[in-house]
């Protein structure tokens, strides 16, 4: 069997004629239908029905077809793989992020570079290496992620999630490696008439949110699934009275009186007062991932390696079953459930002040 053959005969297949396919192929029909019958004499089975007007697949073409395509696809990929080995001289990658990540760093936050500012010293290193940005929820970035879709993303977490099947935070981490860079807790801030709004600075039960309407991003984002999982650890369940995408609108929304926001500490803003979330703290966990059940191409590998070095996150504390997570992206942090914990930092970094915000511009692959 030879990919060749592979080829003229998806050709043939998705056009329903030896001669259009000929003429794509530049090739001759009878060299088309030669090579074609060469293929069906290998399998044992007729692959096309040449009957009728229309070429048409046969019930063993039909189930054939599939896997045609994907050795085709392998093939093309394989080829790519070794060009892109050249010195790193050419690429491209697909780089997922939450809403809003920070494409420029405010001035509170230092020497912490934004990810604009991150992209474009790594474009300087590899100038041959191009990328494509798209903003999505984390759920759809995870889903993106395994099947091929993204080959790297930034996303929001609760910190329970770990991939392990008594997970209740994120059972879809298995098969994907990951950075963190940080841990965020997640406040509340409250109207300044609004009744939580009292007591301050003195931080405020989880379980004192229930009842009151909430304002959140929507189901399948870290911050979301992070404030879920802390009120029922607190025996109650939110009611969200409005859904935002990023956290900027959330503050904004709860400032004009439309419910509480629980988000990162927005810092100071008009008509918000902001208290900090206890028993349990909600916290997110802003983090890099990637597959790890296939070898990352060089660009991604490349792009992986600068952001850990841009981003190293806080030192995390190794799990008791786990080795050292390894420095490279082929094998980093596979291990997820040992690769995710670490200490509270308070201050966002200015790549990820979104914390898994879904996006709604038309780059967005939906939620």
């Amino acid at each position: 069997m030879e990919l060749r053959q592979l080829q003229y005969f998806v050709t043939v297949a998705q056009h329903g004629s030896f001669t259009r396919a000929a003429e794509l192929l530049h090739l001759t029909q009878p060299g088309v239908s030669s090579q074609i019958r060469r293929l069906e004499r290998e399998l044992g089975h007729p692959l096309l029905d040449r009957s009728g007007r229309t070429v048409r697949l046969t019930p063993a073409g039909e189930a054939v077809l599939p896997h045609a395509r994907a050795a085709l696809a392998s093939a093309a990929a394989a080829r790519r793989t070794a060009r892109e080995f050249d010195g790193l001289r050419q690429g491209h990658v697909r780089l997922g992020m939450v809403a809003g990540a920070a494409f420029s760093p405010p001035s509170e936050l230092g020497t912490l570079p934004g990810l604009a500012t991150t992209l474009a010293a790594f474009r300087q290193e590899h100038p041959g290496i191009d990328f494509s940005l798209a903003e999505d929820t984390t759920a759809g970035m995870l889903a993106a992620l395994r099947d091929g879709r993204l080959d790297l993303a930034v996303i929001g977490l609760p910190v329970t999630a770990s991939g392990r099947e008594d997970d209740d935070g994120w059972t879809a981490l298995a098969g994907l490696a990951l950075h963190t860079v940080l841990e965020v807790p997640l406040v509340a801030a409250c109207p300044e008439r609004h009744p939580l709004a009292g007591h301050l600075p003195t931080a405020l039960p989880v379980a004192e949110l229930a009842g009151h309407s909430l304002v959140s991003t929507p189901r399948g984002t870290g911050m979301r699934t992070a404030l879920e999982l802390a009120l029922a650890r607190a025996g109650a369940s939110p009611v969200i009275g409005v859904e935002a995408a990023a956290p900027p609108q959330l503050a904004e929304l709860a400032a004009h009186g439309l419910g509480v926001a629980v988000l990162p500490d927005p810092g100071a803003v008009p008509g918000l007062r902001v208290r900090p979330l206890a028993d349990p703290v909600p916290l997110v966990r802003i983090a890099l991932a990637w597959p790890s059940a296939r070898p990352a191409a060089p660009p991604t590998a490349a792009l992986v390696a600068h952001l850990r070095t841009a981003y190293p996150g806080p030192a995390a504390p190794s799990a008791p079953d786990a080795s050292p997570a390894p420095e490279t992206p082929d094998g980093a942090d596979t291990a997820v459930s040992a690769a995710v914990t670490a200490p509270v930092t308070t201050a966002p970094s200015p790549m990820c002040r979104s914390a898994a915000a879904p996006s709604r511009s038309s780059r967005s692959s939906g939620k």
